[in-house]
């Protein structure tokens, strides 16, 4: 194999990661342009959808049809999620917020524990095994499922938020939810639904990692750290940031395994925070978002 295809190999592989990353980031980005809140749990709920759509898997559904069910079991937990621990303290200081998610975090990860135990499980493919060769890189069928799985998410988040008056109602809130509000709009009803799209679309991250990493209460502690380095560097407030973020952090991480000794496989998760600290340094606001004005 030459130097250059060993390096689309390589780029093609990041690929597939970061649109894993990708999802999950753009689940924080919805939560962060609803509430301005960074979702530490964010994780954690789309691992136990996982374990909800494994446990729907292994009774004998099939996957196609247990992923949609698991999608609106994820949206009504999202949404209760909003509804029973956000919004008493939504209008806390930030701090009690991430304390707040931080417990949740915990809480959720000890739940899952419990139920159905530490132990690691297997995760159907849903996805046929092989690939494709072009010109010497092999595609995988997984890796291609990913990212079209992907990006039919984002194509679907684009009609949501842009075609359709719910989406007209959810970016007005996002905008500025003290007029949203004094425009007669449900303020309240309108950030439960926010928590239950980003916990949708985590929860495919979580099924979509899931087969790779093997199924575990902690499994997406890695993800998470990858998703946080994409929605920084695309921007917390850009939903298309947190896609071209994740899938760049994708394929530095992987091209950084390969070619870096120091790093390795081992120290890969070094780069995602290499990432953070270089973005918060050169550009706070990330590639795709805005930096916020005050007034005097």
């Amino acid at each position: 194999m030459s130097a250059v295809t060993e390096l689309l190999q390589q780029v093609v592989e990041g690929v597939g990661s970061g649109a894993v990353y990708a999802s999950l980031a753009l689940a924080l980005v919805l939560i962060h342009r609803f509430t301005g809140i960074v979702n530490f749990a964010q994780g954690e709920l789309a691992m136990i959808s996982t374990y909800v759509a494994w446990q729907l898997v292994a009774s004998g559904m099939p996957f196609w049809l247990a992923l949609p069910v698991t999608l609106a079991v994820s949206f009504a937990g999202g949404m209760l999620v909003e509804r029973i621990v956000i919004r008493p303290v939504r209008n806390a200081p930030e701090l009690t917020m991430v304390i707040v998610t931080v417990g949740l975090f915990i809480f959720v990860n000890a739940i899952a524990g419990l139920i159905w135990s530490f132990t690691v499980k297997d995760f159907p493919q849903p996805f046929p095994g092989g690939g494709i060769d072009l010109g010497g890189v092999r595609v995988d069928w997984s890796s291609l499922g990913i990212i079209a799985v992907v990006a039919v998410v984002m194509g679907l988040l684009y009609v949501l938020f842009q075609h359709t008056s719910v989406g007209l109602v959810m970016r007005a809130v996002a905008g500025n939810p003290a007029s949203a509000r004094l425009s007669g709009i449900r303020v309240g009803r309108v950030l439960m639904l926010g928590w239950g799209l980003a916990a949708t679309v985590g929860a495919v991250s979580g099924v979509l990692v899931a087969p790779v990493l093997f199924l575990e209460p902690n499994m997406m502690g890695g993800v998470l750290i990858y998703a946080f380095a994409a929605a920084t560097l695309g921007g917390f407030d850009s939903p298309v940031g947190a896609v071209v973020g994740g899938l760049f952090v994708g394929v530095a991480e992987t091209l950084a395994g390969a070619y870096v000794d120091v790093v390795g496989a081992d120290l890969k998760v070094g780069v995602p925070l290499v990432i953070i600290l270089a973005v918060l340094l050169v550009r706070p606001q990330g590639l795709f978002g805005r930096a916020a004005v005050e007034r005097a």
